[in-house]
């Protein structure tokens, strides 16, 4: 038993392994996190873990997804491979004297590519037993899809090794005696050990046996009594063909992403995720190789000078607002030119416009003092999206199609307001006489669409090399990032329908065909907040009916952007702006002088409170005398904050020092609190008796956890969402919501 358990002990594969943890820790850790992605562990919250379980790819989850996921796997592993390979082989100098040397290494390092084959496997089965999603029959045919693409990929690197690399044996006396001299000094990773160290086996590490292709073990020999030029040139070519490998990996990235455009080159993220992980590899792997015990300073240096280049403008892409001019001159992004533009004047202007335009929506209700809605909805995604056409649509049809009639102001964040948008769009089609149902569930399954693989797809092909791309609106000219493609593919998802300037909506916003629509990105800046409208808001910009000075806290985007073409932003850039997840989007830099960037709204406002309080503060009393009262429909995915108080009791030093930055995580606690506050100043400007707000938010029926907030969706998330509006709360809200209007009729 001792003997059996020592042989296992000093086997190739075993070995490889600890040395993985010994020498190539960093490397390591990328399995380790890629792992807590597969199982969820890390951010479980955003669906990251579906990508591997459910990949989709052209919209569907099939063969072909999880053969390009197969894929994806494979040229991680082989990347790995190959890594490792150039920095450990010298550590099993009996590698040289074998046949087909890194096709038997990838053998022998078979420990962590297995299990997680093993788990990817596992938990795709399991998922299919518990969600149900797929018969027996598909579920075999993902499952051979994924070994389909993964051992197919790896016979022909494979295949392209052994054609090219020669054992020991094949070298004539000729080459050998031709190796130049310098290249004796060392075969390891920087000033590794010497060769003649490694042909003495003394810094070797002890292994007994290894695996041949035929998985069969079998007794290492000592190279000791082979010749060092021969060693030497056995471990350098292996190390050339490596690095040829990995040199054309990365131009075929950087050929795809001049592919972004085409949908069908679009792979499924979790094969772009693995092919992220196998870049950052293959440059961590080449510059431990080269510089070794210098590696971190190496590392260090480097970060120096990639932030000192952007810093001066280098390789530094900046995202723009598509169809704003950025070639005029810019507006100074000072406080005195604000107060200049957002003057007294400008405001008082800007609500005489926006009275006209509520008196006009007042007449088209019919009523003498209508009920005003007033819609705020909360970010989260695709799972917002999906759950504000779900309350939106199942809404209009129990009030008789008068929701959006009876809806003076939509406001809020993220995806809910990519739902909002769309339903709106499709209610204005209907007006203009286009046959639209707005009921159908079809329109649903077109917002909910996965966004996430076309932008994970063009970070790891286009982004990181540097975007290269350009495209054209009108006469002014962009770069495509995943920005650009986000925008391609929820237009895509849409039948173009969202395709329009800013100022096509104006016009029916004006006459009150459509309700007037808020778009909030936060300023990074200085934390102000970005109102996009169709029509000038000024009186937005800062807390009404103050008797104290006080402080313009936004921007009204067409008044301070008006010599830059406002109208003519794509309305699709308004919305990615105002759900600019960060790092999943880029910022977007607006032309100002100095430059500023915005992001997704949901950190100042992530509901549409904020917006809601400042408008009804400042038509308070036109509301009091035109209407009976405002309803606020508040749609959200976001559940409020545990009402339980965390002990700091016996934190540790670490989580104490943690604690002060922990305040971060608590945005969405913070501004329900604030929200509550304008709940109750929404109640005192207006009275009990005309301030109402219902409530319509998601949480999970079926499943045992809920959707994930994400721009990828499984379809068992979707019909989870749309499941959700029958609980008791959303049905009680919806029999609410029918009362007001029982109550006119």
């Amino acid at each position: 038993m001792k003997r059996g358990l020592k042989n296992i002990w000093f086997s190739f594969p075993v070995q490889l392994l600890v040395l993985h943890f010994k020498y190539n820790l960093l490397l390591t850790v990328i399995w380790l996190l890629i792992g807590s992605f597969i199982t969820g562990k890390v951010a479980p919250m955003y669906g990251i873990k579906y990508l591997f379980w459910t990949p989709e790819y052209l919209g569907v989850v099939d063969f072909w997804s999880f053969f390009f996921l197969g894929v994806g796997f494979a040229s991680f592993t082989m990347t790995w491979n190959l890594t490792t390979y150039m920095l450990s082989a010298h550590h099993f100098p009996f590698l040289a004297s074998l046949a087909r040397p890194f096709t038997k290494f990838c053998i022998n390092n078979f420990i962590l590519p297995f299990f997680y084959i093993g788990m990817i496997l596992f938990y795709h089965i399991r998922f299919e037993i518990q969600e149900q999603q797929f018969s027996y029959e598909s579920t075999f045919y993902n499952i051979f899809g994924f070994l389909f693409g993964l051992i197919s990929t790896v016979l022909l690197l494979i295949a392209y090794f052994i054609y090219t690399n020669k054992n020991i044996f094949a070298f004539t006396d000729e080459e050998v005696e031709n190796l130049p001299p310098n290249r004796m000094r060392s075969v390891g990773p920087g000033r590794g050990f010497s060769i003649h160290e490694i042909r003495s086996e003394r810094k070797g590490r002890k292994v007994e046996y290894y695996l041949t292709e035929s998985f069969v073990p079998r007794r290492v020999r000592s190279v000791s009594h082979y010749s060092i030029k021969v060693l030497q040139r056995v471990f350098k070519q292996n190390h050339s063909n490596a690095l040829a490998v990995q040199m054309t990996s990365l131009f075929v990235l950087v050929a795809l992403g001049l592919l972004i455009e085409h949908p069908m080159f679009r792979i499924p993220a979790g094969t772009s995720i693995f092919l992220l992980f196998g870049i950052a590899i293959t440059l961590i792997g080449a510059i431990i190789y080269w510089f070794h015990r210098w590696s971190l300073t190496v590392f260090v240096a480097l970060f120096v000078v990639l932030n000192f280049m952007t810093k001066q403008g280098w390789f530094n892409h900046e995202n723009k607002a598509y169809g704003l001019d950025y070639s005029s001159e810019r507006p100074a992004y000072e406080y005195a030119n604000l107060e200049r533009i957002f003057s007294e004047k400008a405001k008082e202007k800007d609500i005489g416009n926006t009275i006209q335009i509520l008196e006009r929506w007042k007449q088209k209700t019919g009523e003498q003092k209508p009920k005003m809605l007033l819609l705020g909805v909360s970010g989260g995604g695709l799972k917002a999206t999906t759950w504000t056409m779900q309350v939106l649509r199942v809404a209009d049809s129990l009030s008789n199609g008068k929701l959006m009639q009876q809806t003076a102001l939509m406001s809020g964040a993220s995806g809910g307001m990519m739902g909002m948008a769309y339903f709106r769009d499709l209610y204005y089609r209907n007006h203009l006489g286009e046959s639209i149902d707005l009921y159908k569930k079809s329109h649903i399954n077109d917002v909910s669409r996965d966004l996430l693989n076309s932008v994970a797809f063009t970070i790891v092909t286009n982004d990181i090399f540097i975007p290269k791309g350009k495209f054209n609106i009108s006469d002014k000219a962009y770069t495509k990032d995943r920005g650009y493609i986000f925008e391609q593919q929820f237009n895509e998802n849409t039948h173009r329908r969202l395709d329009r300037k800013l100022a096509d909506y104006a016009e029916a916003e004006k006459n009150a065909d459509i309700p007037l629509m808020f778009l909030t990105p936060y300023i990074i800046n200085d934390a102000r907040r970005l109102i996009i409208s169709t029509q000038p808001v000024s009186y937005m910009t800062a807390p009404p009916n103050a008797s104290n000075a006080v402080d313009i806290d936004a921007i009204d985007f067409q008044r301070f952007f008006a010599k830059q073409q406002a109208d003519s932003l794509r309305f699709l850039s308004a919305l990615r702006m105002n759900a600019t997840y960060p790092y999943v989007l880029p910022n977007v830099t607006l032309p100002t002088s100095p430059d500023i960037e915005v992001m997704d709204a949901g950190y100042r406002d992530n509901f549409g409170y904020e917006s809601i309080a400042r408008f009804v503060s400042v038509f308070r009393d036109w509301i009091q005398e035109n209407t009976s009262g405002v309803v606020v429909l508040s749609i959200r995915v976001v559940k409020r904050g545990s009402r339980e108080i965390e002990t700091t009791d016996h934190d540790g030093i670490f989580k104490s020092m943690l604690d002060p930055l922990g305040i971060a995580g608590k945005i969405i606690q913070l501004q329900d609190y604030e929200h509550d506050m304008y709940i109750s100043l929404m109640e005192q400007l207006l009275g009990k008796n005309k301030f109402e707000v219902i409530p319509f938010l998601y949480e999970p029926t079926t499943r045992n956890e809920e959707a994930s907030m994400t721009f990828h969706l499984t379809p068992k998330e979707k019909e989870d969402i749309l499941s959700a509006i029958t609980a008791p709360a959303n049905s009680k809200s919806l029999a609410r919501f029918q009362e007001l209007f029982n109550e006119k009729e």
